[in-house]
C-alpha cells in the first residue's frame, strides 16, 4: 500500500492510505460477467505484473482498475515528467504479457490543491492504446471492446499451459524471507 501512516509536514498533501486502510489478501479473482471473465483492482495494484498474472492465469479478458495518482510525487519528483509513462507502460504490459483487456480509469483534475494524473486508458490484449484520455481535465475514454481479441495471445505467445511450468512461478507464490542475489 502507498503512502504513509502519519502526518508528514514537509509534503505539500498528505497520502494517508495507510492511516485509514490495511493491506488486504483476497488475492485477485476473476468474475463472469457482461459475456465474459472481468478482473478488478485499484490504484497501485496496476503496477505490479502479479496483479495482471494472477488473474491472466485464471483466463481474465479485461480487467477494470480504478486510480487515484497525483502528478507530483514529493518522495522523487525526479519521477513527475514520467508519472504518465509509467502509468501507461504498466497498464500495456499487463494486457500484452496476459492477453487481456486493460481499462484504467483516473481521477483527474485539482482535488484539495493537488493535480491527479488523469491519463484514463483502454488496453487492448496486443498492449496498444484503443482509447485515451490527454488531459488533466474530465474526459471520457470510449472503445469497442471485443472480447476475443484475447483469444490468439493466449493460444499463442502467451499459452500459459505449454510454455510456463507452474514450478517457475515458485517465487512469486511461496511466502519465504528475503532471497539473497546469486553472484
Amino acid at each position: 500500500m502507498p503512502g504513509h501512516a502519519t502526518h508528514e509536514p514537509w509534503r505539500r498533501f498528505q497520502h494517508l492510505e495507510k492511516a485509514y486502510f490495511e493491506t488486504g489478501d483476497l488475492g485477485f479473482p476473476v468474475y463472469r460477467a457482461f459475456g465474459g471473465l472481468f478482473g478488478m483492482c485499484i490504484c497501485n495494484d496496476r503496477r505490479w505484473p502479479e496483479t495482471y498474472r494472477v488473474m491472466g492465469l485464471q483466463g481474465v479478458e479485461m480487467v477494470l482498475l480504478g486510480y487515484n495518482t497525483p502528478v507530483h510525487n514529493p518522495p522523487a519528483p525526479e519521477h513527475d515528467n514520467l508519472s504518465n509513462f509509467h502509468n501507461q507502460l504498466v497498464m500495456q504490459a499487463g494486457a500484452y504479457q496476459n492477453g487481456t483487456w486493460v481499462v484504467g480509469v483516473a481521477k483527474a483534475g485539482c482535488e484539495e490543491g493537488v493535480d491527479q494524473i488523469g491519463n484514463s486508458i483502454i488496453v487492448a490484449p496486443s498492449g496498444e492504446i484503443v482509447a485515451s484520455c490527454t488531459t488533466l481535465g474530465d474526459e471520457l475514454a470510449i472503445a469497442r471492446c471485443d472480447l476475443d481479441l484475447g483469444r490468439s495471445y493466449k493460444q499463442s505467445v502467451f499459452n500459459f499451459a505449454r510454455h510456463r511450468e507452474p514450478q517457475a512461478y515458485g517465487l512469486i507464490v511461496e511466502r519465504k524471507g528475503v532471497v539473497e542475489p546469486q553472484p
